[in-house]
């Protein structure tokens, strides 16, 4: 949750996330943030290169959590909750990371301890999730398992 505060404060969003006005904001602090107005370098250029970088990722993160992107996942997600086992899990502060079968991972925010050792201790992990995680914190895809895979490398030459 801290990061979604960070990043809405960092665009200046309040309230739900709207795609067109965080792509304005988004143009708007790459243009005041861009490390190109800093060509004589020092410590100007590399606070605007740093800068410039957090913008990027709060730009994307934002985007992964907006209404409208949910929406055009809505049956991907549906079918990968309904259907799809979970491979892997991790819990860190409030940010849980689920993997499930296929590669994909998402992250929801907001759950604590106390539910993710009841979600580790419960007989059927997949039953207790669809009950109290899908659909209960938000969410946002982190990595897609069909994109990321590593393609083969041609070493027979």
């Amino acid at each position: 949750m801290k990061r979604i505060k960070e990043f809405k404060k960092m665009f200046g969003v309040e309230g739900a996330l709207e795609l067109k006005q965080l792509k304005k904001q988004y143009r708007n602090l790459v243009k005041e943030w861009h490390p190109d107005k800093f060509p004589n370098g020092g410590e100007k250029a590399e606070e605007a290169e740093a800068m410039s970088r957090r913008v990027i990722e709060g730009y994307h993160f934002l985007v992964s959590m907006a209404p409208e992107t949910k929406e055009a996942q809505k049956e991907e997600y549906a079918e990968l909750t309904t259907k799809s086992g979970i491979q892997d899990l991790q819990h860190k502060g409030m940010l849980l990371e689920i993997t499930f079968l296929n590669g994909d991972t998402y992250e929801y925010f907001g759950v604590n301890g106390q539910l993710f050792n009841k979600f580790l201790n419960a007989d059927n992990q997949y039953r207790f999730a669809k009950r109290k995680v899908f659909n209960a914190f938000p969410y946002r895809k982190a990595k897609s398992g069909t994109s990321d895979e590593e393609k083969p490398s041609d070493d027979s030459k």
